[in-house]
């Protein structure tokens, strides 16, 4: 029996209780049942007697007693018991409680997708680091944050689109192509342009592409540096992202924003500015046009358009959240930098005066650096480590795990010896290992004559078992609470303990007949526990970003 399945029951159970108790409905989310701290206390505990007592009237013990006898009678439930004040502790029959193994098989790649985000339909933006130069350290941990989350959101029945805002307008891609077209005439990096080798290389491709580049004007040679370089940059990036496992549905340019229509002659800035205007919350002072984000919980109101006529980042903000808003996204999540907490009251006032609840229709997640002990900067780059020499140090599996399993608002110090080490102390190892090993079992188990066909959950009564049967049921919570708190470090820690509780199975029991013992159905029945295990393992490293090796 599935902790779903014993919510359902207890829903039905409860609901002819509420008879004649106006305004006092309940759904399965209100029946959830959790797992106890102690086991001893049973397999699955309720608190809706203490929920509902007060709206009903009741005394919650009392009420928790009168459910009894209705779930004793559920098929599955071994026994009942009322604890304290009103808990309902659950104890499973061991045959009900071992069918999670064959559920988990039958369910194969599905298993753990549930859908508490069923009906939400989100745009999630994080990385969008500029386009005048590689990826670094600092956008590894957004990206696997990032990526993460939207699997697991996904996982919960929502309908996630990944965006990448490539900050192409603006007074730095001049700069780029300023710095680029230096490079290609041998002359020294402008004042406050981009350094680096990497630089030199772009150089490089642009002049053989464009041969006479620097016989052209110097206008020109700057813009056809500045677009060929961004280009090449651009594809660099996507690839750097692919390579760590990361794909983006969208790549949204803001020169997109800044473009006039072609019948219009307006940009998307105009309309945004437009359309806030329509709200109510435009103004003109000082002889620029601001928004009165104030109104909206903002520390100060904020300009559009300044007296020279030059348009803000703000501005392009908010075109961008219009544009996101058109294009049916109710739910907008922001992955943002650790130097962006002024970001979070300006978008949310931003929200507001689009007409938008900012409770429901944003979500900015700020992320805390990170470091790595050991990695060396990139030759190319000069003063930053690049994702691609630590894909090529550490490898993806090992660097998204670790990124993965930390909330992203804790400062993280990471040491890049113990990223590679291949020992129990490295938990990416340990959970890794722990699928190979089910992988090991299943192909001696067929060397052995040992097949799924008997399966008799009643067999499965060790300790270990009971343990690891326990843990199989939770993952679908994981999932869930992963999902609504947008945390996949649960997944990550999750499997940790996963990984803890086969290895002492596998420790304790076997799957395989000892010496001459004949084939037996335990011997099947736990071939299932075993694949199942695996099932799990594999399904929670995919929706970290994380491969799941066969063999170690």
């Amino acid at each position: 029996m599935t902790p779903e399945a014993l919510s359902a029951a207890l829903l039905t159970i409860v609901s002819p209780h509420l008879a004649g108790a106006e305004g006092v409905t309940i759904t399965a989310a209100d029946t959830v049942v959790e797992r106890p701290r102690n086991r001893d206390h049973g397999d699955w505990a309720s608190n809706i007697a203490m929920k509902l007592a007060k709206r009903l009237g009741r005394n919650p013990r009392e009420f928790a007693l009168e459910l009894v006898p209705a779930l004793e009678a559920v098929d599955g439930v071994a026994s009942v018991e009322v604890a304290g004040p009103g808990f309902i502790n659950i104890r499973l029959d061991t045959a009900a409680a071992g069918e999670i193994a064959r559920s988990v098989v039958e369910a194969g790649d599905t298993y753990g997708h549930n859908s508490v985000l069923a009906g939400h339909v989100i745009n999630m933006e994080f990385v969008s680091a500029n386009p005048t130069g590689p990826l670094h350290i600092g956008h590894t941990r957004w990206a696997a944050l990032g990526d993460s989350i939207a699997r697991v959101l996904k996982a919960s029945g929502a309908a996630v689109t990944t965006e990448y805002y490539i900050n192409d307008a603006g007074s730095q891609m001049d700069v780029f192509g300023l710095s680029v077209l230096a490079a290609a005439k041998g002359e020294p990096t402008p004042e406050k342009g981009y350094p680096g080798p990497y630089i030199q290389t772009l150089a490089q491709r642009v002049l053989e592409a464009v041969p006479d580049l620097l016989d052209k004007p110097q206008d020109e040679a700057v813009a056809l540096a500045r677009d060929l370089a961004y280009e090449f940059q651009l594809a660099e990036i996507k690839q750097s992202l692919e390579s760590f496992r990361v794909h983006f549905d969208v790549f949204f340019s803001e020169q997109t924003l800044h473009a006039p229509d072609a019948e219009t002659g307006r940009t998307a800035i105009d309309d945004a500015e437009e359309r806030l205007r329509a709200q109510g919350h435009v103004f003109e002072a000082d002889d620029a046009v601001w928004v009165r984000t104030t109104d909206f919980g903002d520390d100060k109101d904020r300009v559009l358009t300044r007296g020279n006529g030059v348009v803000t980042y703000f501005a392009a903000d908010a075109a961008y959240y219009l544009s996101k808003k058109d294009r049916g996204f109710a739910e907008k999540i922001y992955l943002l930098g650790a130097d962006h907490h002024g970001y979070v009251g300006r978008l949310k006032a931003l929200a507001a005066a689009a007409g938008d609840d900012p409770s429901v229709s944003l979500s900015v997640l700020i992320g805390q650096l990170v470091n790595l002990n050991g990695a060396k900067l990139s030759k190319r780059a000069g003063n930053i480590i690049e994702l691609d020499d630590l894909l090529s140090w550490l490898g993806a599996d090992a660097l998204r795990y670790w990124l993965a399993r930390y909330p992203a608002d804790s400062p993280l110090s990471l040491d890049g010896e113990q990223l590679r080490s291949r020992s129990n102390d490295n938990p990416v190892f340990y959970v890794q290992y722990a699928h190979a090993r089910t992988r090991s079992v299943a192909r001696n188990a067929e060397a052995a004559g040992v097949t799924r066909e008997a399966f008799e959950p009643g067999l499965l009564v060790h300790p270990t078992e009971t343990a690891l049967i326990g843990a199989l049921q939770e993952f679908p919570r994981i999932v869930a609470h992963s999902a609504e708190l947008r945390e996949p470090h649960r997944v990550a820690r999750y499997l940790e303990e996963l990984a803890g509780h086969f290895h002492r199975w596998y420790d304790a029991t076997r799957v395989l007949p000892f010496g001459d013992e004949e084939i037996a159905p335990v011997h099947g029945t736990r071939l299932w526990l075993n694949d199942a295990t695996g099932q799990v393992i594999r399904n929670g490293l995919d929706l970290i970003g994380v491969s799941a090796p066969d063999r170690m």
